[in-house]
Parts: structure tokens; C-alpha cells; sequence
């Protein structure tokens, strides 16, 4: 599947114009995930990345991953080692799930990273889903569900690494997992 390109705009400017739809909470996960791909030389801020904050921040996405079941702790020791550089080997490397071509992805050395296409697209969904649902401000469960609708970004890989059933999440969260483009309430 190929995470859809929510405009012709840049990521940075997509995801930036959003900042302000974006609960005070989801404003600070974001800054986070963005620093954090920063801080390990990461090319771009990626789903992974995205849920590593959520994980760390929000409780209603420990709640939809049962807590404490053992797969939230394997997902979440998945998310560390990759910041540690071990696991997972997507470090200084860019997601591509077929949405740009890389070359159009490509970064300037020593610059803050960029959103990738996969996270923008996430990001768009949770703006959607909040939409939806009356609220003019995205929560970390609509990005939470943005992510887990994307079957090819890191994140859904993460999850599935971890043994979370992913299809069976999305159904929890109201979001087809293989199309990711309709949200539903939750």
C-alpha cells in the first residue's frame, strides 16, 4: 500500500500548518518526536518516531494496547533500542512507503529533520478523525489511529513486531487498517 500524499505542498509545511489543529498534548508529543529524530541524526521525523511520543505521553494509547499486556512492553523496548541504535535498523534513513519519490525526499546535513510523507499522511487522518468528531483540535488517539491505518509506515511495523494484531486495533480505533483513508469516530 502507498500512504497517500495529503497535497503538493512540502511535508514540513503540510505538518507545520497543522500545528496549530493539534491539542496542547499532541503539539508537545510532536515537538518531542521531532527532537527526538534530531538527536539520533535521523533524516526525518517518521511514524516510528511519532509513536515512540504517543507511547511515552498519552495514556488512552496505553489503553487501547491493553497497558499492560506484553506486547505494549515489546513495542515500547522496540521504540528505545531503535533510539539507542540497536533493533530495528531504520536510523538515518528515510520512510518511504512509495508516496515521493526519495530523491524529492532529500535533506540538507545539519538541518532539523523533516516529516516524512507516512507521518504527514497520519497526522492528516488524525486532523480528519477530530473533524469528524466535532473537535477542532487532534488528540494523540487520532494520531494513534492515523498511525495504526497505515499498514506500511514503521510504526504499523513496529506494532506488528511486537505481536499487536494491527487489524484488530484499527477496529478498536474505528479506522480501516489496510486503506487508512476513512476516519470514523471512535
Amino acid at each position: 500500500m502507498q500512504t497517500p500524499t495529503p497535497s503538493s505542498r512540502p511535508a514540513d509545511t503540510e505538518a507545520d500548518a497543522a500545528e496549530d489543529q493539534l491539542s496542547p498534548q499532541l503539539a508537545d508529543m510532536t515537538a518531542t518526536a521531532r527532537r527526538r529524530a534530531a538527536r539520533d541524526g535521523d533524516r526525518q521525523v517518521d511514524t516510528a518516531h511519532l509513536l515512540h511520543s504517543l507511547l511515552e505521553s498519552d495514556r488512552r494509547v496505553w489503553d487501547f494496547l491493553d497497558g499492560g499486556s506484553p506486547q505494549a512492553g515489546r513495542l515500547l523496548g522496540y521504540l528505545v533500542q531503535r533510539s539507542i541504535g540497536y533493533g530495528l535498523r531504520w536510523q538515518g534513513t528515510v520512510e518511504d512507503s512509495g508516496a515521493i519519490p526519495l530523491a524529492a525526499a532529500g535533506e540538507q546535513p545539519g538541518a532539523a529533520p523533516r516529516w516524512s510523507q507516512a507521518a504527514v499522511a497520519a497526522l492528516d487522518l488524525a486532523l480528519r478523525r477530530a473533524h469528524l468528531r466535532g473537535r477542532q483540535r487532534a488528540e494523540g488517539v487520532d494520531l494513534f489511529a492515523g498511525l495504526v491505518a497505515d499498514g506500511e509506515c514503521r510504526a504499523a511495523e513496529v506494532l506488528e513486531r511486537a505481536g499487536v494484531d494491527r487489524e484488530r486495533l484499527a477496529g478498536r480505533l474505528g479506522v480501516r487498517g489496510e486503506s487508512g483513508d476513512t476516519p470514523v469516530t471512535a
